[in-house]
């Protein structure tokens, strides 16, 4: 096989999982039109359509998924080996890449990330934001964070982050016109914001605990979102009560654009885990990482 085969089909491999020439061309640093020429070369030297182009996607066909099953581990060798050589220089480089939601990058990851990427300028951390739990083996990621009671029990999990508290919380122009809720159970009386499950479906459950133990309560009201920073603000803006966590919304309950409410109800959960597949070597980039986000109580 030639030098050329190789940058191709190490090219193959990133528009097949991007799904786009212009997402893949922008990761490989190279123009659009370069690598469709390289594709369509790379086709024409295997004999076989490897690529199904329609004007908005690209996807594979059924020899180009079979080729991508193939080259995928030999690439993740090639990377290992390169991340390994890092190790032995000491400086571990290479893509870490990870799933978080945005309260989780918000409160653990960026205020680490300035000093962790000047210590080591050879590492790249490409985040993707998900509420939802990413398969992160089937999406080929590194690494996710997410609460720990919900982290998969055949994962290597490292503690990041300490306890987090749920609380509910209304603006000041809401109890205007509404009594306070003296229980959870009195939430059935009141507009409450939703937030709403794309991946898994439905609406999200208010957990609370009595005593220890936790219930949940289903709430109604006229919005619903998937993103929590518009929850706070429909609330702010008196729309209703919201659960939120507290750190998102210390900052407006200090300054009384906001008021808590049912506190003795409201749990606290397992902190930020960071959690990553078993493997026999785990890349030198995504240790020294690890070692950055471990949570020092």
């Amino acid at each position: 096989m030639k030098r050329d085969d190789l940058y191709d089909l190490a090219a193959f491999a990133v528009v097949a999982e991007q799904g786009s020439f212009t997402r893949a061309a922008a990761e490989l640093g190279m123009s659009q039109s370069a690598l469709s020429h390289a594709m369509k070369s790379l086709e024409e030297r295997l004999g076989v359509r490897l690529l199904s182009r329609t004007t908005r996607s690209v996807s594979t066909t059924e020899a180009g998924e079979t080729m991508l099953r193939s080259l995928r581990p030999a690439l993740e060798d090639i990377a290992s080996g390169v991340d390994a050589v890092g190790a032995l220089r000491g400086k571990p480089s290479g893509t870490v890449r990870l799933t978080a939601t945005r309260h989780a990058v918000s409160t653990v990851v960026m205020p680490v990330l300035p000093r962790f990427l000047a210590s080591y300028p050879d590492i790249r951390v490409d985040i993707l934001v998900d509420d939802n739990l990413t398969d992160i083996v089937a999406e080929r990621i590194d690494a996710g964070i997410r609460f720990g009671d919900i982290v998969e029990k055949d994962m290597i999990a490292v503690r990041i982050g300490p306890d987090i508290r749920m609380v509910v919380v209304g603006a000041p122009s809401y109890f205007a016109n509404h009594k306070v809720p003296r229980t959870p159970r009195e939430l059935a009386g009141h507009r409450c914001i939703n937030y709403r499950r794309v991946r898994a479906g439905g609406l999200y459950a208010w957990d609370f605990e009595d005593k220890g133990r936790p219930f949940q309560v289903r709430v109604d009201g006229p919005l619903s979102f998937n993103n929590g920073d518009l929850i706070r603000e429909a609330a702010l803006a008196g729309q209703g009560l919201a659960y939120a966590y507290d750190d998102d919304v210390a900052a407006d309950v200090k300054a009384g654009r906001l008021k808590r409410i049912l506190e003795k109800w409201c749990p606290a959960f397992p902190g930020y885990y960071l959690y990553h597949p078993s493997r026999r070597q785990t890349p030198p980039a995504l240790t020294a990482l690890i070692a950055a986000l471990r949570y020092k109580s």
